[in-house]
């Protein structure tokens, strides 16, 4: 068996095994690609009107924003642009889950909105994409194994694809439109998916960095990255001498609401606990996140505590640092703006039609190997009378 066959038995079988959960994979990443466009179309509490004073503090805002949902968790106080409401958001995973967003508005306490972010279509449609609509612990390894074949049988597709000759090479490029419809279909499969690869990799890569620890810390350290990608919230120095400021937040926010007027983003995190930090993160652009500024403080002192993960300062982020942390912004295809989500729309609806299309190629030939050849047939005008 030729090695071509052999690529081609290990791309129809894994094809087979994985197909459907592709399919759901990449259709529900299509059916996301622009859910923050769409959102912000269906949902006018997100917008008020510009006025010509100041927001009112963090903690004003969570006194607020806790009448609304008493008894839950708050994580943070978000301002946006001058026409953004203030988001405040609540969330908790032990010993109850729930994520909720009160929307206010940032001049006058309004509270416009209370959204349970766990409902709703694109919460759904996040769900299928990320766990197959499972337990958490269940659904992400299948999802990641399931994007790991993928990523073999898009390597194994090139394989297929590549022409032996010129005059080969000159039929992969392009669909036939007026063949009949089982070479359209093939060339559906291996034109489009020719094309398809090109970005699809890059997704499908960036979705492995969430899926595996193993393959997240070896894509840091093949960029040369030197610092850990998890998460670790430092911790206030906790003393028995007087607090320094009555609200600490107000008087870091508005610090870095100064030394930070440019950015479209300000998320303001209160501590968990007497021993948590107070993190800040200044987000230069409202379109993507790896650009984000963390910052964290003491809560007595409010001295900044340095980290050594890579979500801290911006400036201090190393290129390693800077394209990991793009990971999501690649995934979508926002770090190249709308066209970058256009182009990531296409090639995850290119991606969910693979499986279809070669279902459809596989069950053809297996059609064609069960037809009996026709042999000896003699035209009916030379059967004697």
């Amino acid at each position: 068996m030729s090695f071509k066959k052999i690529i081609g038995k290990v791309h129809l079988w894994l094809g087979m095994v994985s197909g459907i959960l592709v399919f759901i994979i990449a259709i529900t990443g299509c059916l996301y690609a622009f859910q923050e466009e769409i959102t912000d179309m269906m949902e006018p509490f997100r917008y008020v009107k510009a006025q010509d004073q100041p927001y009112l503090p963090p903690s004003q805002l969570k006194g607020i924003a806790e009448k609304q949902l008493p008894g839950k968790h708050i994580h943070s106080v978000g301002y946006g642009r001058k026409t953004d409401a203030a988001r405040v958001s609540f969330y908790a995973y032990e010993p109850e889950e729930y994520y909720y967003m009160v929307y206010i508005n940032p001049y006058t306490g309004e509270v416009l909105k209370t959204k349970d972010m766990e409902a709703g279509f694109f919460h759904w449609v996040l769900d299928g994409h990320f766990y197959l609509w499972l337990p958490p612990t269940i659904g992400q390894p299948v999802v990641a194994t399931a994007t790991l074949v993928f990523v073999v049988m898009m390597i194994s597709g090139l394989i297929l694809w590549w022409p032996k000759n010129k005059a080969a090479r000159k039929q992969r490029f392009s669909v036939k439109w007026n063949a009949r419809w089982r070479r359209v279909n093939y060339d559906l499969h291996n034109v489009f998916g020719f094309y398809m690869t090109w970005v699809v990799i890059f997704i499908a890569l960036t979705g492995l960095v969430w899926g595996f620890q193993w393959f997240s810390k070896a894509a840091y350290w093949a960029l040369g990255g030197e610092k850990t990608t998890i998460y670790q919230e430092p911790l206030s120095a906790k003393t028995d001498a007087k607090a320094l400021y009555a609200q600490p937040v107000d008087v870091l926010w508005q610090q870095l609401a100064k030394e930070a007027a440019t950015a479209e983003v300000m998320d303001v995190h209160f501590p968990a606990s007497d021993t948590g930090a107070i993190e800040i993160a200044l987000n230069a652009e409202r379109s993507t996140y790896w650009k984000t500024d963390y910052r964290f403080y003491d809560q007595y002192t409010l001295k900044e505590i340095p980290v050594k993960h890579i979500w801290g300062r911006i400036d201090q982020a190393t290129v390693s640092d800077k394209i990991y942390r793009a990971n999501y912004d690649i995934h979508t295809g926002a770090i190249w703006g709308l066209p970058g989500k256009f182009l990531a729309f296409f090639a995850s609806l290119i991606a969910a039609s693979l499986p279809v299309t070669g279902v459809m190629i596989w069950w053809g030939r297996k059609k064609k190997k069960a037809s009996p050849p026709v042999k000896n047939v003699v035209p009916l005008k030379q059967v004697p009378a």
